[in-house]
Formats: C-alpha cells, sequence, structure tokens
C-alpha cells in the first residue's frame, strides 16, 4: 500500500488537481464567507458579553487553578488539557510559520485579532456546550452536535457536524499533524518518514482504545510540561534578542494595513493567512473545544465558559507569538522556498545553534501527537452523537489510526489545503448554531454574574434562566 502511495505521488498528476479544486473551494469559502462571519459573530458576541475574554481574565485564571486537584471525573483543567493538547500542535509551530512565509510578517496581527474577537465566541460555545450535555456512564459529553439537536431542534444539523468533525479532526487533522511530526523528525534525524509513521500509528492506538480517562490522563500530564519548556526557550531567544522587539512590531503593524508590501501579495494575502491560521490554531469558534468543555464536571456551565477562553490566549496569544518573534527574529522567512516545521526549526538553530533542529522536532512530537489524542476525542464524542453502536467507533478508530499512517508519508501541501476546506465548512454550521443560540450563553453569564456578585460560589440550575425547549437539559436540574 506504501510503495502504491509513493508511486501514485511520483505521477502528480490527479494530487495536482485534486489540489487546484481544495484551492478553489477554499478561496470562496476562506476569503468570502467566513472571515465576514468570524469578525461580525465574534465582534457581537463581544460586545452582548462587554468583553467577557477580557472582563473575566483573572476569574478564568483562579478557577483553572482550582481544579487542577480535583478527584474523580474530568475536571475543568483536564478539560482544558483536552482542547489545548488539540490547539496547541502543529498550528502554533508550523503554521505560524506558513503563515509569515505567504502572508508576510502582518499575518500575525490577524492571527492576534482573531484570537482576542474569538475569545468571546469560544465562551459561548462551551458553556452551551456544559448546559446541553449529557451523562455517559460516569462521564459526559457534548458539544456542537448536542446542542444543535437539543435546543435548536435540528438533528440533521447535528448529524452534518458530527461527520464533519469526525472527517475533520480524526482523520484530515490527524493527517496534518503526523505529517509535521515525520519532517520534523526526517529535517532533524534523517529517519526514515514511513518509520516515524509506524512508530506513530502505533502511539495512538494504544492510547485511543484506553477511553476518556486515559486521554485525560495522557493531555493533563504532557500538555503544561511541553508549553513551558517552549515557551522559555522562545524567550530565551526573544530575550537575548530585545532590541529588535520594536523593530519587529512596527514590522508587523505596518504589514498587517499594507503600508508595506506583504510578501504573500499584500494585505489581502495577510488578513486571509493570518484568520486561517490562526483559526486552525485557537479553533475559536469552530465547535471543536466545546466537545471537550461539555466533559468536565463543573458546578456552572459559565466556569468551564471561562477555561475555554482561557485556552485560546494560551494557545494563540503566548505560544503562536512565541514562534512568530523567533522567526522574524531569525530572518529565515525571507529564505526562498522555506516554509513549515522546516522554517521554525532553521530559525531557532540559527539562534542557539544546531540542537535548535532536535529541540523542535521533540517539541513538535509532544505538541501534535498530543493533538492527535484531543482530535480523536473530539470524533469519538461525534461518533456516539451518530450511534451507539460500538462497532463504528471501533472502526474509526481504524480509521483514524490509517490517517496517522498517511500523513507521516503525504504531500504538506494537500493536507494542509484538505485540513483548511474541512475546517471551514465545520466552522460555518458551528457559527450559525451559536449565533442563534447567543441568548442562552449570555444569561447563563447574567446568572453567574449575579450570584458571585452576593458573594455565591455560583451553581447553576436549568430553571433559573429561559431557554429553548429547556425540558431536553439532562445535567442541571
Amino acid at each position: 500500500m506504501i510503495k502504491l502511495f509513493h508511486k501514485n505521488r511520483n505521477k502528480g498528476g490527479k494530487m495536482e488537481i485534486l489540489n487546484s479544486l481544495i484551492n478553489f473551494f477554499n478561496d470562496i469559502l476562506w476569503g468570502y464567507v467566513l472571515i465576514v462571519m468570524l469578525l461580525f459573530v465574534g465582534t457581537y458576541f463581544t460586545l452582548k458579553t462587554k468583553f467577557v475574554q477580557i472582563r473575566y481574565f483573572g476569574q478564568m485564571i483562579k478557577i483553572l487553578g482550582d481544579s487542577v486537584g480535583h478527584k474523580g471525573g474530568v475536571s475543568s483543567f483536564k478539560a482544558f488539557c483536552i482542547s489545548t493538547a488539540s490547539r496547541v500542535g502543529t498550528g502554533n509551530l508550523a503554521g505560524v510559520a506558513i503563515a509569515i512565509a505567504s502572508g508576510g510578517p502582518g499575518a500575525i496581527f490577524w492571527m492576534w485579532l482573531i484570537a482576542i474577537i474569538g475569545g468571546a465566541s469560544s465562551f459561548v460555545e462551551s458553556t452551551l456546550a456544559q448546559i446541553y450535555k449529557v451523562k455517559d456512564g460516569e462521564a459526559f459529553r457534548g458539544g456542537p452536535a448536542y446542542y444543535m439537536e437539543k435546543a435548536l431542534n435540528k438533528r440533521w444539523m447535528g448529524v452534518a457536524f458530527s461527520i464533519l468533525i469526525s472527517i475533520t479532526f480524526g482523520l484530515i487533522f490527524n493527517s496534518v499533524q503526523s505529517n509535521t511530526i515525520s519532517l520534523a523528525f526526517h529535517e532533524a534525524f534523517k529517519l526514515d518518514r514511513t518509520i516515524i509513521g509506524i512508530v506513530l500509528a502505533i502511539g495512538t492506538g494504544a492510547i485511543i482504545f484506553g477511553g476518556v480517562q486515559r486521554i485525560a490522563n495522557f493531555s493533563a500530564a504532557v500538555v503544561p510540561v511541553m508549553a513551558i519548556l517552549y515557551i522559555l526557550v522562545s524567550l530565551y531567544v526573544i530575550v537575548s534578542n530585545i532590541s529588535m522587539v520594536p523593530e519587529i512590531f512596527r514590522d508587523i503593524i505596518e504589514n498587517a494595513f499594507g503600508i508595506r508590501q506583504a510578501v504573500g501579495g499584500g494585505i489581502g494575502a495577510a488578513i486571509m493567512t493570518g484568520v486561517k491560521r490562526g483559526l486552525f490554531s485557537n479553533e475559536a469558534g469552530m465547535g471543536s473545544a466545546p466537545n471537550a468543555a461539555a466533559a468536565a464536571e463543573t458546578s456552572h456551565p459559565v466556569k468551564q465558559g471561562f477555561v475555554q477562553t482561557l485556552g485560546v490566549f494560551t494557545d494563540t496569544i503566548l505560544i503562536c507569538s512565541c514562534t512568530a518573534f523567533m522567526v522574524l527574529i531569525s530572518g529565515a522567512h525571507k529564505t526562498e522556498g522555506l516554509t513549515g516545521i522546516q522554517l521554525t526549526q532553521n530559525a531557532l538553530s540559527s539562534q542557539v545553534g544546531g540542537w535548535g533542529n532536535v529541540f523542535i522536532a521533540l517539541c513538535i512530537l509532544l505538541f501534535a501527537f498530543s493533538s492527535i489524542i484531543g482530535n480523536y476525542y473530539y470524533g469519538e464524542t461525534n461518533i456516539e452523537f451518530l450511534t451507539p453502536n460500538k462497532t463504528w467507533l471501533n472502526l474509526y478508530r481504524v480509521g483514524v489510526i490509517g490517517m496517522v499512517m498517511f500523513g507521516s508519508i503525504g504531500e504538506l501541501a494537500l493536507v494542509w489545503n484538505m485540513a483548511d476546506l474541512f475546517m471551514g465548512l465545520m466552522a460555518v454550521l458551528n457559527l450559525i448554531a451559536i449565533f442563534l443560540l447567543g441568548k442562552v450563553a449570555f444569561e447563563a453569564l447574567g446568572d453567574y454574574s449575579n450570584q458571585k456578585e452576593s458573594g455565591l460560589d455560583p451553581s447553576f440550575n436549568k430553571n433559573d434562566i429561559d431557554m429553548p425547549y429547556g425540558e431536553r437539559v439532562e445535567c442541571w436540574d
């Protein structure tokens, strides 16, 4: 099978046609539809919640910290780690580099903007997921498919979303993650990408057949360590070149608004690339993180909405910015033909020496492999929404392992473009749903704020707010 794939890949013709077709649809989806939807919905939620993503920032940190020692089921911290495991991956290391290479430094500004505005969208979708979650044995599950069915009374919409997210995250995105790991290890150690794919496939299978608790425990152990290590090395590079920071900020702003020509063709390239790579990285409004948010045990849905909003800032404002500054400080983005994870590796190596290649390879292994596990969980939740038949879930697990193998030996451009297309379609469906249901999250936020102002530790009862089809809410009597 692998030999056959390589043979077809060498022919190139069919792959190029497929890639061109996907790019055509991506240009329409991202150039006209999604940019408007993301900015409009995010701005609307920001204004309606009076900047919830900024006003409650301190409480977000406190709630996350208080949940670290939680015993029993999936805590807010573990749910945060599952969603962060999915968020923090190739988008932070390879995706940022691609954004700079194709859209210029200005793309970083648009990544920041979509994260700040998207924080409100993330709050709304995660709060809704908590309100409409369902009991699954000793655990909980939920997400956009569940609130589409229960709150909008549109099961067809939930089914369509479930199919899209299962394909997007479990299959397409996981091929992107394994693709980046194999390229990074080939660059650092000259290892054969097929061997890397086999090792990744075995490791993936060992974890995903263990259930949500094994996934949550793995994410909680790996995510904090890998994020702290990467941030520390990035800060070392930035502090060592602190005199360049004002110039880099100026470069980002000037390119963002077309004051200077962006590398990829002006302000349009900067905006489109920044929004695409920003959404791929932080997933705000896409409908993915709510699947993890619904799994958490918490006393009020708004608490988990806060925690997931913090995840957007952690991902883009913190980790993506570290990569961006390293690349821009090094000047490696000006090298012709250098993009993706190799660009990030070259950028770090130019600042710290040859071990930078190895460090990035190890970082991407932890970042991207944890993303594979987090992505799989999103698919599992939605397969269970579609059917309780465990045979389909096991077939899905086999498909995930197969796509991890495929991505390890696939072409970079094709898997990234496929990811953009499916991610865009998924985001359109979810943005429509959360826009229609936003009032429920606003009322939940009001209920939380009123209790907090009264000196209480907020707890939620479904009868305390007005919501559509409230009788279908299972977990908040």
